[in-house]
């Protein structure tokens, strides 16, 4: 039953493409129908495939951003420079479209409402996407261990899912959404305005005596840094888990 169970997940299949929003200029999130769907864990991949007429074929990983309990499938995709499967997902993908893919993928960077917390969540950019859905799966599962989001972008433009995060937060659940803008700030902006360092963390992180659990999710270098500070404050080192993408792919 496991070795069939595997089998379902990694066996591509084309799934229908809902809906396309956008989040940001850069940034679309894609809700699929998957005609197989086998369910997934919030923090969990899928593979995407495109395959060309003259049969080049390129795939790559994106992370889910939709909850377990959310009817479709949502990834959300960020368009990199050069990026030649995130420049067609963003740009060119419409509503109609079949996608392919293969999930879901992974069983590390993942949390389940009974896993407890507190949740400390450390997002880089887009790295925000499986922290999401954490974040939805709390809300839907009725979760009320405290969570503390910590999200760095480069502008608010660059907030991806802002008015969502904005409304949980203000609904009194226990979430709180800590901001930090680390190239341009609005007129009259009153958070943050730094990178994610030793000290930052010092200043909002969950002490280590409440015994969080950490997701860090971003850019190499950006999760490197976070995670050894996160230790450096006595987080256990068992209880932070990271996931990481490099500035190539896309």
């Amino acid at each position: 039953m496991a070795g069939a169970a595997l089998l379902r997940r990694l066996t591509w299949q084309v799934a229908n493409v809902a809906e396309v929003v956008a989040e940001t200029p850069r940034t679309r999130t894609i809700a699929l129908e998957p005609p197989d769907w086998p369910g997934h864990r919030a923090g969990q991949h899928v593979d995407v495939r495109l395959t060309a007429e003259d049969g080049y074929e390129a795939q790559r990983s994106y992370s889910i951003a939709s909850a377990p309990e959310q009817e479709r499938l949502e990834l959300t995709v960020e368009r990199l420079p050069d990026g030649e499967v995130s420049t067609y997902l963003v740009d060119e993908l419409r509503p109609g479209d079949g996608l392919e893919l293969r999930g879901p993928i992974g069983g590390y960077f993942v949390w389940e409402a009974g896993d407890g917390g507190p949740l400390l969540l450390l997002a880089g950019g887009s790295g925000v996407v499986p922290l999401m859905a954490i974040v939805r799966h709390r809300e839907l599962a009725g979760s009320r261990v405290p969570l503390r989001l910590v999200y760095s972008s480069r502008s608010l433009e660059d907030v991806i899912y802002r008015e969502e995060l904005d409304r949980l937060a203000q609904a009194g659940g226990g979430l709180e959404v800590v901001h930090t803008l680390t190239r341009v700030q609005p007129p009259g902006w009153a958070g943050h305005a730094r990178r994610i360092d030793a000290d930052f963390l010092r200043e909002v992180a969950f002490p280590a005596s409440d015994d969080p659990l950490a997701f860090v999710c971003g850019p190499t270098a950006f999760v490197e840094a976070c995670a050894a500070a996160l230790v450096d404050l006595g987080y256990d080192p068992k209880r932070v888990k990271t996931e990481r993408f490099g500035p190539t792919g896309g």
